[in-house]
């Protein structure tokens, strides 16, 4: 995926006007099932979702700041199935034509700052790259536990993270370099995905 055909090559997204404009839940799932016809990659980005919602109340947000966090994690690869060539750009150019608040389609143009050249700057930009390759690499490693993610320990995933052949498609340069970002060691980013991915909504 690192290719600079990926690059947005723009630092402003959406339109300050349209600060606290959100997709309502159904109308956000309904643009994820018309665009990702792949159910894992449908997994994969409900758990990010929930995992931002959590975060984002445990910070003790609003309602409305906690449904932008699940929504920028909701959407996050929205296009990558079906337009893999354009992503990032493709679901930034549909939120930007609904109006979508600038904060949600901004987190979504900083998920991934070495493919798409946006920087992470807010928590909530910060957190979205934080979640997205490890809440896939917790996933991956639950599937391979009899038990899933019952008794599941930091130091499993760490010892996962460190077998190079494992997961081999996730970025370990990333997971570190996000969890710098935010500002979180990598035990507590962790504790975090555990405790709450196995919880999450995938309706």
């Amino acid at each position: 995926m690192e290719n600079d055909s990926l690059r947005l090559n723009r630092s402003s997204f959406g339109n300050p006007q349209n600060i606290d404009q959100v997709l309502s839940t159904p109308e956000a799932k309904r643009l994820l099932d018309d665009w990702v016809l792949n159910e894992k990659l449908k997994v994969h980005m409900k758990q990010v979702a929930h995992l931002m919602k959590a975060f984002a109340a445990s910070r003790g947000l609003d309602d409305l700041n906690i449904h932008k966090w699940y929504l920028a994690g909701l959407l996050h690869d929205a296009d990558w199935d079906q337009w893999p060539d354009q992503h990032c750009r493709k679901i930034i150019e549909e939120l930007e034509l609904r109006g979508i608040d600038p904060e949600i389609i901004r987190a979504i143009a900083s998920h991934g700052p070495r493919y798409f050249g946006v920087e992470p700057v807010s928590e909530m930009d910060k957190m979205l790259y934080a979640f997205d390759e490890l809440s896939g690499f917790v996933h991956a490693y639950s599937l391979m536990r009899p038990e899933g993610y019952v008794g599941m320990e930091v130091k499993g995933v760490k010892k996962r993270l460190k077998d190079k052949t494992f997961a081999a498609q996730v970025s370990r340069a990333d997971i570190l370099d996000a969890s710098e970002r935010a500002g979180i060691t990598m035990d507590e980013l962790i504790q975090f995905v555990i405790a709450n991915q196995a919880n999450s909504d995938l309706s």
